[in-house]
Parts: C-alpha cells; structure tokens; sequence
C-alpha cells in the first residue's frame, strides 16, 4: 500500500510541477503582452475570451439554487479582492522582472496565515508566527528598501498578494454556505464589467495575433487549473502544495529566454527564505491539532485569475460534496 500510495503521489507532484509550469507559460504570455497594453486591458480581454470556457464549467454544477449570495457582503469583498488581486498581478509581471514578482506572490501563503486570525478565528502557535516573520523578511530582502528604488510595480506586487489572501480566506469563510457557481462568476463578471468600464481610457487597437494571445491565455489558465485539481486528487496535499514553488525556475528560464533578466543574488536569497517559510507552515498545517482550518493548505497553489477562477471552487463543481475551499 505505501509503494502504491508513493506512486500516487509521484504521479500527482509531476501533474503539480506540469501545472505550474503551464500558469508560468501564462504569465509569462502576460509580460510579453504587458509591453505593448495596459493591465487593463489584458484583464478584461482574457476574461472575456475565457468566460465561455467557465460557463461550461458552470454547466456541470449540480447544486441547486440561486445566483444571489448568502453572504453578499463577503462575496462582494472577495469579488473586490480579486479583481485588484489579477489587474495588480498582471501589472506586476508587465513591469519587474519574473522571478523578482513571483519571490513577491510568493508572500501569499504568509499573509493568509495572518488574514485567518481575524476572518476565521485561526489560533495561530508560536512557531507558525515566526515562520510568517521570517517569511515577510524574505520579501523586505527582495524589495532592498534604502538600496534599490521600489517602483509602481513593487507596490502593485505586494497589493496583489494582500488581496489574494483576502480572497483565499474569505473562500474558507463562506464556502460551506455558498454555491461554488456564485462565487466563482462574480469576480468574472467584475473583472469584465470594471476593466471593461475602464477601457476606454486605456484601449490600443490590437492585431490579430495579439487577440489571439489573450484566447492562449484563457485556454492556458483552464489548462492549469484542471491540472492542479488533478495533481490533488492524486497525491496528498501536503506533497503537491509546494509544487508551486517551482514558479520561480519557470520565471528564470523565461526571463532569461525571452525577457534578457536575470535574478540578481538577493532576489533569489529572499526567495529562498519566502519558500522556506511558506513550505514550513504547510507541513505545519498537516500536524495534528496545529490548525483547525487549514487555511494555507487548502488554498491550491494559484489564486484566482480573470481566465479562471480558484481551483478548489472548481474541483465543487467537478466533484460535488468537495469540502470548500479543498
């Protein structure tokens, strides 16, 4: 049982590393975009092309019931979360460096850790404090205050990681009442409605080719999302949660390859220190009696993207009678 048990999750950490590598491809799509529109208007263009491929998805709900929230306050603050969790993100990877913004996003497992205290009434030990701490030191050596000058893209970094924690929690908080097909529509339908308010004042006219981009971009975001669902019906979660990690190779690679960036020592240092911070706490979140929600764990790697939504909202759909937010 344990040699078929090891295979399984051999099988689910390779689906895992697979997946990242296809949100990295994504991201890295972003960037090369990034250069020549606004993160505007890539937003509301690849949830526009994507939103077809989530109302099939959609279509597979079998749960009865209405579109309106149970809770509207905390959908509404989690489609608000989102939406400026994916404009600040792609605005992000358009202007720093790859592995510089994931080292950034990494940062995302520490401050759900924080946001579960006050929105979940997580009791958060010793141990798992000081892993945060040192965690969000490996972001302040990433950012050099008083030696490298922090830019609008640091900033939009940093506030794309505050806000995918927030919507991360409040998934945990509301996920057992709400239906999955609610929460994952809205901050589409937001990402569509306010991106595409905002348009207007920063719309270029777009060649065929570049179109064609944001539909690879939306296929690309299903491709990995169902590829992370995969990976954790597979293996354990424990074993495919740190996959995401390896982001920060993809980001190497593709800065080197296609951008001419290359990650300086410090950045990879505070890297390593938010990784091992962020892998620490979610071996801690598996013990027993170390944490009641599992709020890092059972977050699934990627947050939610304007081409498609939280994958544990999906894996409801697809498995119905999945626990929220697992």
């Amino acid at each position: 049982m344990a040699r078929q048990d090891g295979g399984h999750n051999l099988r689910g950490a390779l689906t895992a590393l697979a997946a990242m590598g296809i949100f990295a491809t994504h991201d890295a799509v972003v960037k090369h975009l990034g250069s020549a529109y606004s993160a505007v208007q890539i937003v509301f263009f690849s949830a526009l092309l994507s939103f077809p491929l989530v109302t099939f998805l959609m279509l597979q709900d079998r749960e009865g019931g209405s579109l309106w929230p149970r809770h509207p306050g905390w959908v509404a603050t989690r489609t608000v979360a989102a939406i400026v969790s994916t404009v600040s993100c792609f605005y992000a990877f358009a202007t720093l460096p790859l592995a510089q913004t994931y080292a950034i996003l990494f940062a995302t497992p520490l401050l759900i850790t924080l946001l579960s205290i006050p929105v979940l009434g997580e009791h958060v030990r010793l141990r798992r404090w000081t892993a945060v701490v040192v965690g969000l030191a490996g972001v302040l050596i990433v950012l050099r205050p008083g030696e490298a000058a922090l830019s609008a893209g640091h900033l939009a970094a940093l506030v794309s990681a505050c806000a995918a924690g927030l919507a991360a929690v409040i998934v945990r908080k509301v996920g057992n009442d709400e239906r999955p097909v609610v929460l994952l529509v809205y901050p589409i339908l937001g990402n569509i409605l306010v991106m595409g308010a905002a348009l207007p004042f920063f719309y270029r006219p777009m060649p065929g080719t570049d179109l064609g981009l944001m539909a690879v971009i939306a296929v690309m975001g299903l491709a990995g999302t169902l590829l992370s669902i995969l990976s954790y019906r597979m293996a354990e979660a424990v074993i495919a949660a740190p996959m995401q990690y390896s982001q920060i190779l993809w980001a190497t690679v593709y800065g080197a390859l296609f951008f001419g960036e290359s990650p300086d020592r410090t950045t990879l240092a505070g890297a390593a220190v938010v990784i091992a911070s962020g892998i620490y706490i979610v071996l801690r979140e598996t013990q027993a009696g170390a944490s009641e929600n599992h709020p890092v764990l059972d977050t699934r790697g990627r947050g939610d993207l304007p081409t498609m939504p939280r994958p544990s909202l999906i894996q409801r759909i697809l498995q119905p009678g999945a626990r929220a937010g697992r």
